[in-house]
């Protein structure tokens, strides 16, 4: 199938898209941004209006998918970030084009606290107590919702928060690590593990931050984080690239989350020779292979987050280690993110502060080369 055109729609669709392009696909990409770097390898785009924290449409969406395979014909879609609390537009989408990766029965599923937590009891994984109702004492109980993504849903269940989908979890201690896998359905590879970390913002403690692969943690924990994250993507009969959340204290772990989809850490996965699109397109065919080998070293990514309202500039250099390019003359608002940066190292620590190092520069640069301006969104 390479060569072929597909669609992606996606938050922020330039990750799969540049692994499209590597794997030999021709990357059709509907997402919220149209960055400079997405544009640059994207064969069609489409920008979605609307705010990022509303999420993805459903009749904008297939508008835009109906355009773009119009005019290149494409194999079928994947679908990344966005789409985890409203899988009725995945399942548009399944209507009228092939979805590759995980429907959305099962992605409602997953994504189903009440369910996860029984079907973590049933395989013996350890997972935080977990209420559909507010517990009658809130200290150290966390609110979060369905579905939600990149932490900024996630609150101390003392703040005021209410709506649909929302549902209460205890919090436990430990580190924050991601399992990458690759599945056929049945059987699960694991690429790797990612340590992630928050960039807290006001009412947003748990904001994603950043993520470096390897994670810190001992081999024997390692192993066992395998074993748990196989035997739940089994469970659940996934396909694709999937990641499934841990919290790691010591050698204890608790599995928090599974997200059915590719995510945040695509980009220090991506072999430097190959392309994880390109597999997970096998697996979906039923044609899984093993991931791929990572040398030696560490590799991190961060999401830069303006602290000001800014406006860029229609003309600046960007680092060839940023990513996530917005175009010049954009508006975009305090704590909206502005880029992305990466950083490779010989140790997973040296990568993680080099990459924080150029999160504070790219910030600097922002108040240096970028205009204070009263924005109007991200558009």
């Amino acid at each position: 199938m390479d060569s072929a055109a597909v669609l992606i729609a996606a938050a922020s669709g330039r990750a799969l898209a540049a692994s499209a392009r590597r794997g030999g696909y021709r990357p059709l990409v509907v997402d919220f941004f149209g960055d400079q770097d997405t544009l640059a390898v994207a064969e069609a785009h489409v920008r979605l209006g609307g705010e990022l924290r509303d999420g993805i449409a459903e009749p904008e969406l297939m508008a835009a998918f109906e355009e773009l395979a119009a005019a290149h014909s494409p194999c079928g879609a994947v679908c990344g970030t966005g789409f985890e609390d409203r899988p009725h537009v995945l399942a548009a989408v399944a209507r009228r084009w092939r979805v590759f990766g995980n429907g959305a029965d099962a992605i409602a599923g997953v994504k189903d606290p009440a369910c996860l937590a029984a079907l973590c009891r049933d395989l013996g994984i350890r997972h935080p107590p977990t209420s559909m109702s507010p517990p009658a004492q809130s200290a150290g109980w966390l609110v979060k919702r369905r579905g939600g993504a990149g932490g900024i849903h996630v609150a101390a269940a003392t703040e005021p928060k209410s709506g649909d989908g929302i549902y209460f979890q205890f919090g436990v201690p430990g580190t924050p690590v991601s399992a990458l896998l690759l599945s056929d359905g049945k059987c699960a590879d694991v690429a790797g593990f990612s340590a992630q970390w928050s960039s807290p913002a006001a009412r947003q403690p748990y904001r994603y931050g950043g993520a470096v692969r390897p994670a810190p943690v001992a081999p024997g924990v390692a192993a066992a984080l395998a074993e748990a994250a196989r035997r739940i993507v089994a469970a659940l009969s996934l396909i694709g690239l999937t990641s499934v959340d841990f919290l790691v204290d010591g050698d204890d772990f608790w599995l928090l989350e599974v997200n059915p989809r590719p995510g945040a850490t695509l980009d220090i996965f991506e072999p430097d020779a190959g392309s994880l699109f390109a597999l997970h397109m096998a697996a979906c065919l039923g044609q899984p292979a093993a991931c791929p080998a990572y040398p030696d070293g560490a590799k991190a990514a961060a999401v830069v987050y303006a602290d000001g309202d800014i406006l860029t500039p229609a003309q600046f250099t960007w680092p060839e280690w940023t990513a996530d390019r917005p175009n010049g003359g954009l508006a975009i608002k305090t704590g909206e993110p502005l880029c992305t940066v990466h950083a490779g190292a010989a140790t997973a620590a040296d990568a993680k502060a080099l990459v924080e190092e150029r999160v504070a520069m790219v910030q600097e640069w922002a108040h240096v080369h970028m205009d204070a301006h009263e924005t109007h969104g991200h558009t």
